[in-house]
């Protein structure tokens, strides 16, 4: 999702957390890494907020932003009152000023839009044609009943939310103005390309970038005054915090209960149960405390009360005992209109999600865990995920890890040799067959945990374990059973694990013995021909004379039993 979320993949470690925090599961995972499925999104930042190796960021609206304040076009900034809390500034003017300081030509608190908006959700549960109610003022909410409880749409109030309709209201006095909102949200970014009134977004995380490149201190800048409009008692102001759009109100309407609900897991569990309700006017908020915990704020973790005891304090003192004073937007169209959005991913049959779950090793019901390890909720859900290409098999990590042990256990336990893990403490963490069979141990006796000084010479491990080198290999020979064997123990000081390779030699040991034995008996035998053959040797010096004459006779003898034989003359010539 270049438009809005960045993805880094060298920095994806397939742990699944993000998938299994994202509320609409809109995350598909691909050979081992994570990316977002931006028609099933809902900019919740949840995603953002919890991937421990940052590989997703949000797509910044620096460059954007700064092509508009280098135009000629004046640019108003729309800043969302939650600002208190992010940037510990409990007075406008001062970020008026210093917004002018970064070019913006001016800078208003999106409050006034609010204000707007709060008056049509009280006209409209006023009609009485509503059985229920559900604000627009959050985005991520809005998306969510749009796509995945498309038969709650009726139930959303058809206004623009404080954003777009502050958006209107500045273009109806200053048409070619363009407007940037600043506030804590990325779904805000979505919502203004779709706007078409809003020119740009920044998170305050942005903002907090831009005042730092221009060597803007907070603190010592001087406020400017503000006008009229902002200087009115506004109970708008409340609306970055949770019930803050019900305290906007200066009345409640009759027959309506007014209920508050943060978190998109809350919120779901009333949109699933939309239909029985009635009589509610539902403001639901994505993030838990609402916007003040926006996931592009600049808050500290686990700061939000503070930060909404904060935004109580400064929406409070506008008031200051007075009647909160109503925006006019005569001629300003803030309605809107909510269509459905088509949820992605085609309907998967029964025999599919039951072929994915085979291959898991899920044939019966009770196979099927939901131990939401995987990020979906249940078995099926994952299967279904499986079939429309945004999950793989693998990511049953149950799964993964019955095929791992028992993999590691046939590798183990069916090997040759004989394999035996210590712990650092020189505990049998497992021994093999031919390990107890080297060793002379009972193949029954379980052994797991137990001390390996009660069954066998554990030395070389204990060697392994003290010398510097991450491999030892020795040879040896078995005291009980008279085997010999090489040892091949390697150290996992990572994991305070010794493994130990027992090859059993003995047959190449028995071999040597008796080759060292043929060789010894060999050269005794040798010497003894040496000495024969010297004595031999000395006789024939003596009787070299008679013995080369009885060659010769002998010789001539043969020549001519040949020649008489072949039918040769003895001068070579044919008879």
């Amino acid at each position: 999702m270049s438009e809005y979320l960045d993805f880094n993949k060298a920095d994806c470690k397939n742990c699944y957390r993000c998938l299994r925090n994202c509320p609409v599961k809109a995350i598909r995972v691909e050979s081992g890494q994570a990316r977002v499925i931006e028609d099933r999104c809902i900019l919740c930042g949840h995603c953002v907020n919890v991937c421990p190796q940052n590989a997703k960021r949000v797509h910044s609206g620096l460059d954007t932003v700064k092509r508009l304040l280098s135009s000629d076009a004046d640019v108003i900034v729309s800043l969302a009152p939650s600002f208190v809390s992010s940037f510990s500034v409990d007075n406008f003017d001062v970020m008026r000023a210093a917004l002018k300081q970064l070019g913006f030509s001016e800078a208003e608190e999106t409050a006034i839009g609010a204000n707007c908006v709060t008056a049509e959700y009280d006209a409209l549960l006023k009609s009485g044609k509503y059985k229920n109610l559900i604000t627009t003022a959050c985005p991520s909410i809005v998306r969510m009943v749009r796509e995945y409880y498309p038969e709650a749409i009726e139930f959303l109030a058809p206004v623009d939310s404080p954003m777009v309709a502050h958006a209107k209201l500045i273009k109806k006095r200053a048409p070619h103005a363009k407007v940037v909102f600043i506030g804590p949200c990325i779904a805000k970014k979505r919502e203004a390309d779709e706007s078409g009134v809003v020119d740009g977004v920044l998170t305050f995380e942005e903002l907090k970038t831009m005042l730092s490149e221009k060597g803007i201190d907070l603190a010592s800048v001087a406020p400017e005054h503000i006008s009229e409009e902002e200087a009115a008692a506004n109970k708008a102001k409340f609306y970055p915090i949770n019930r803050g759009i019900i305290k906007s109100f200066d009345s409640f309407t009759d027959g309506y209960e007014y209920l508050s609900v943060d978190g998109v897991k809350r919120c779901r569990e009333v949109l699933e149960d939309i239909g029985s309700l009635n009589g509610f006017f539902l403001e639901l908020n994505a993030c838990e405390f609402a916007c003040v915990n926006g996931p592009c704020s600049t808050l500290e973790e686990n700061d939000a009360i503070r930060s909404t005891a904060a935004i109580r304090h400064y929406a409070g003192k506008s008031l200051s005992g007075k009647e909160s004073a109503h925006v006019d937007y005569k001629g300003v169209d803030i309605s809107a209109v909510y269509s459905p959005i088509k949820e992605g991913g085609r309907p998967v049959s029964e025999y599919e999600i039951e072929k994915i779950l085979k291959m898991t090793n899920k044939f019966k019901p009770e196979d099927e865990l939901n131990c939401g390890a995987c990020g979906y909720s249940t078995c099926r859900e994952k299967a279904w995920a499986v079939a429309n290409g945004y999950a793989d098999v693998e990511m049953c990590l149950p799964y993964m890890r019955e095929r791992a042990e028992t993999m590691s256990y046939e590798i183990i336990h069916n090997s040759p040799n004989g394999i035996v893990l210590l712990d650092g403490d020189y505990r049998i963490l497992d021994i093999n067959a031919k390990a107890r069979e080297l060793y002379g141990i009972d193949g029954q006796v379980s052994l797991k945990g137990e001390n390996a000084f009660d069954w066998f010479n554990p030395t070389e491990f204990i060697v392994a374990a003290q010398s510097g080198n991450q491999v030892h290999t020795a040879e040896l020979q078995i005291d009980k059973t008279g085997k010999y064997v090489e040892l091949s123990v390697t150290a996992l000081k990572d994991h305070n694990v010794y493994f130990g390779i027992m090859k059993d030699i003995s047959s190449e040991v028995e071999n040597d013995n008796q080759l060292r034995a043929l060789t010894e008996k060999t050269l005794e035998t040798t010497d003894e021909v040496i000495k024969k053959q010297m004595r031999v040797a000395q006789e024939i010096a003596s009787l070299l004379g008679e013995t080369t004459a009885e060659t010769k006779v002998a010789l001539l003898k043969l020549k001519k039993t040949l020649a008489e034989n072949g039918g040769i003359k003895e001068n070579g010539d044919k008879k």
